[in-house]
Order: structure tokens, then C-alpha cells, then sequence
């Protein structure tokens, strides 16, 4: 028998593996394909405070090895989320995760503070976010504002709280230390890569808003490097992601020095592909001798 069971901060989960928020919604769709009780844990789409409409369409284009999206985090709110959402996960006896966005500081913490009557077992903050009080940019571009939005949330629970990095930065590292010092328990990364489409024949951008974030397989040797360069950066545990559909992707994360990994856009090919990716992990450790998962962490040898 392998032990799977692995920590971000005092969240336990029962096994390395969980979504990547926007890719699952809240798991009622999945729920003919996946037992979510059996995931490490659910992380939910991301929720704002009232609600977001989303970007307009066409939002999504796949690329070689990936897909584009410009879905712009439509959400119907908090109050949804708490209503529906939250019970049904709880009586699947799921452990939960919360996406958390805003486009203010002040609404990552109003949404903080709406949940913590909730069933929800950890907070991952989104700074990929645009900050609509400094003229739109993005929380997590800049160390200053993503420490002070960490800082914030930190306030405003005590539950675990995970930040999620975007890659769309010169120095990653700089911002995995900034969130830490802020009082982050965890980081997650990444989030998606800035990349667009064009239609030659319309000489037009695919999408609306011209631009999306990328995503899949593509995206998976940069998501590695940023994962092994934060973990040698900050001491807290990181939730990695960015292209992972097998055990083995899984694994390599790992050793990257990840503790936990979350599946993608996998889960839109293969709404079984968090399952195969358990399997995948206890397979590999049975091979390998490995009786618990934890000692793959940082595994990497140089």
C-alpha cells in the first residue's frame, strides 16, 4: 500500500491530486465520470462577490497541444456558490477548495468574509485578477500589490490560504516570496500564458478580447520550471499545474518540488482524467518502492 496523503499549509488531503479552478466547476457536472470524495480535493471555479457576466464570444480556440480561453471568470456569485454549490460538495463529502476573485482588494476579502460560515476546507486566491483601482493591472504583475492583497486575506481567516502565481511575469520567484512573506500557507502555479489566435483568411483575432490564457500540454515545461524555481525560493508548499494529464506528469511536478498538483484542461478530453492521474501516481510509487508520496517532493536529482 502507497500513502498518498500529502499537506498545503494545515489542509490534509487524502491524495496529491485536485482541479484546476475554471476546469470543473464545482463537480456536479463531473459527477457521472468522478467519485469527488475520492479527489484530494475540489477546487472550485473562481467566485466574486456578485457575479461576473464573462468576456464576450468567441471565447475559446483550441492550439496545437492546448487551447486559448477568454472566458473572463463568469460567475453567478458567492451567494450561488454558498447555496448550491457548498452543500452539494458537502454531502459528497468532498474536502473543498475556493477559487477567490476580485477586482479590488476589498472584494477578495468580502468574498473571504461571505464564506466563512461556509463548509469550505482552504481559500486559493487568484491575483491573476485585473485591479480595476490601479487602471486594470493585474494584482500578481506586481509584488506590492499581491503582497498586500495576500496580507489582506490573511486578516480576514484562518484557514488555509493558497495563492495562485500567474506566470505572466519577469520573476516568478520574486512573487512566490512576496506572497510568503505576506503570510500565504501555499502557492499554486501556473495560471495561464498570455497567447492569441488568428484567422488568416479573416486576417482577424480568433477570440473577442483578442488575447486568452493558454493552456494543455503546451504550457507544461515552462509550468515545471516555475515550479522547481519557486521551490527553491520560499519554504511553503507549492500547488502545482500547467499541462498535467497522466501520473507521470503528475510525478514530475512533484520532484519539480510541488506537493500537491491540480488537472486542467485534461478534465475537457477526459472528464476521468483526475482518476487515471491517481492511479497513474500509486502505479509509478509501486514500481519505484515509493510507500509514501511525500518522499517524491523536491525528488529531483541535478
Amino acid at each position: 500500500m502507497v500513502e498518498l496523503g500529502v499537506s498545503l499549509g494545515s489542509l490534509q488531503m487524502k491524495n496529491p491530486v485536485t482541479v484546476a479552478s475554471g476546469t470543473f466547476a464545482a463537480g456536479l457536472e463531473y459527477s457521472d465520470f468522478v467519485d469527488v470524495a475520492k479527489l484530494g480535493a475540489v477546487t472550485t471555479k473562481g467566485v466574486s462577490l456578485h457575479g461576473w457576466e464573462g468576456n464576450d464570444s468567441p471565447r475559446i480556440a483550441e492550439t496545437p497541444s492546448g487551447m486559448l480561453n477568454s472566458i473572463g471568470l463568469q460567475n453567478p456569485g458567492v451567494d450561488h456558490l454558498k447555496e448550491v454549490e457548498l452543500p452539494w460538495l458537502q454531502g459528497q463529502g468532498a474536502s473543498v477548495i475556493v477559487n477567490v476573485s476580485g477586482h479590488s482588494v476589498e472584494e477578495y476579502v468580502a468574498v473571504i468574509e461571505a464564506l466563512e460560515d461556509a463548509p469550505v476546507d482552504a481559500y486559493e486566491v487568484n491575483i491573476s485578477c485585473p485591479n480595476v483601482d490601479a487602471g486594470g493591472m493585474t494584482f500578481g504583475c506586481i509584488p506590492e500589490s499581491a503582497s498586500e492583497v495576500t496580507a489582506l486575506c490573511r486578516k480576514a481567516t484562518s484557514r488555509p490560504l493558497i495563492v495562485k502565481l500567474t506566470p505572466n511575469v519577469t520573476d516568478i520567484a520574486e512573487m512566490a516570496r512576496a506572497v510568503e512573506a505576506a503570510g500565504a500557507d501555499a502557492i499554486s502555479l501556473i495560471n495561464t500564458l498570455l497567447g492569441m489566435a488568428i484567422d488568416a483568411k479573416s486576417r482577424r483575432p480568433v477570440l473577442a478580447r483578442v488575447v486568452g490564457g493558454l493552456s494543455g500540454p503546451a504550457v507544461k515545461p515552462i509550468a515545471l520550471r516555475m515550479v522547481w524555481q519557486c521551490a527553491q525560493a520560499v519554504d511553503i508548499p507549492i500547488l502545482g499545474m500547467g499541462g498535467i494529464s497522466s501520473g507521470e506528469d503528475a510525478i514530475e511536478f512533484m520532484l519539480a518540488g510541488a506537493t500537491a498538483v491540480a488537472v486542467g484542461t485534461a478534465n475537457f478530453s477526459d472528464p476521468h482524467a483526475t482518476m487515471d492521474v491517481i492511479d497513474g501516481i500509486t502505479r509509478y510509487c509501486e514500481e519505484q518502492g515509493v510507500t509514501d508520496v511525500k518522499e517524491l517532493i523536491g525528488g529531483l536529482i541535478c
